[in-house]
C-alpha cells in the first residue's frame, strides 16, 4: 500500500468513545469520514458538537450500515463488550478493526465471536492524545490483515493513517506482542515502579533524572486497567517482568560485590599501615 492508494469516504462506527476514540475520531472527521459512536458512557452532547451520531442502543448502532466498526474499548472489557453485541443487526459484511495495545488477544476474540463473513483487521497506533497532539507524521502504526475479503475498504481505512504520515508497519500480532512486552509493557512497569518510589523533581536534577520524572508522570496519566491489560493479555509480559526482577537482582549483586572488594582492599591497607 502506498500514499497514492485509492481512498474513499468511509462510514466508521466507533465502539468505546473514551479519550482514545475521541482522539482518533477528530482526525477521521477532519478527513471527511462519517462517524457514528456507541459507548457505555453517554457522549451524545460531545458527539452532537462534533458532527458524530451517537447511539445509546448497540442494536441501532449496528444497523447503521457502517463500512468499518472500530473497537476502542479497554483491553479488559473487550471480550465482554463483543460478546454482548447483537451481530444479527448487521445488514451486510463489515470490517472490524481494533486499536488495542495488545494484539493476539483481540485477534483471537474477534475470530471467535464474529461471523465468518466479517473482515478482521488488527491495528495498534503507537501514539495517543499526548504524543500525537501535533500530528501523526512519522509515528508508528502497526497492522495485520487477519481476515480480509474487501481489500478496498481495508485499504481506505489504512489510508486514514498513511495520509497523516504514519510509519506503516505490517506485522503479525504475535510479533507485535513480543516486541511490545519488551518496550510498551516494560516502559509502563518502570514508570509504575518510579511512582511507587514517589520520585519527585529536585533542585539538582540531571537531564537523565528529569527523563525519569517525565516517564513516571506520563505513565500515571494512563489507567491501571490499561497497565493490567498489557500484563494479563500479552503472553510475553510475564517473562519480561521476571527478566526485570532478575536484572535488578544482578545489578544489586554486582554493587554489593564491588563494595565488598573495596572494603577488603581498604582493610588490607589498614593492616599494612599498622605494621
Amino acid at each position: 500500500m502506498s500514499a497514492s492508494s485509492d481512498s474513499r469516504i468511509l462510514k466508521i462506527g466507533i465502539v468505546g468513545f473514551g479519550p482514545f476514540g475521541q482522539f482518533l475520531g477528530k482526525t477521521m472527521i477532519k478527513q471527511g469520514h462519517i462517524l457514528r459512536a456507541t459507548s457505555r458512557s453517554d457522549y451524545s452532547e460531545l458527539c452532537a458538537n462534533s458532527g458524530i451520531s451517537f447511539f445509546r442502543e448497540v442494536g441501532a448502532f449496528l444497523e447503521a450500515e457502517n463500512d468499518v466498526i472500530l473497537i476502542c474499548t479497554s483491553i479488559l472489557s473487550l471480550q465482554e463488550v463483543l460478546k454482548s453485541m447483537p451481530f444479527h443487526h448487521l445488514k451486510r459484511p463489515t470490517l472490524f478493526a481494533d486499536v488495542l495495545s495488545v494484539k493476539e488477544h483481540p485477534r483471537n476474540v474477534l475470530l471467535r465471536v464474529l461471523p465468518q463473513e466479517y473482515d478482521v483487521l488488527c491495528t495498534h497506533p503507537m501514539f495517543g492524545p499526548e504524543s500525537g497532539k501535533d500530528g501523526w507524521k512519522d509515528l508508528n502504526f502497526m497492522y495485520e490483515k487477519v481476515r480480509i475479503r474487501n481489500e478496498a475498504i481495508c485499504s481506505s481505512f489504512l489510508q486514514i493513517f498513511e495520509s497523516e504520515g504514519c510509519r506503516m508497519l505490517k506485522m503479525s500480532c504475535e510479533e507485535h506482542d513480543k516486541l511490545a512486552a519488551r518496550s510498551l509493557f516494560l516502559t509502563h512497569t518502570i514508570g509504575r515502579v518510579l511512582s511507587e518510589m514517589e520520585i519527585q523533581s529536585t533542585s539538582i536534577n540531571t537531564k537523565r533524572f528529569e527523563t525519569l520524572v517525565q516517564l513516571k508522570e506520563g505513565t500515571m496519566n494512563d489507567s491501571f486497567d490499561l497497565f493490567s491489560g498489557l500484563f494479563a493479555h500479552n503472553r510475553f509480559a510475564q517473562q519480561e517482568l521476571q527478566n526485570l526482577e532478575l536484572a535488578l537482582q544482578k545489578v544489586k549483586q554486582k554493587l554489593i560485590e564491588k563494595m565488598n572488594e573495596e572494603k577488603d582492599l581498604n582493610d588490607s591497607k589498614d593492616v599494612e599501615y599498622s605494621h
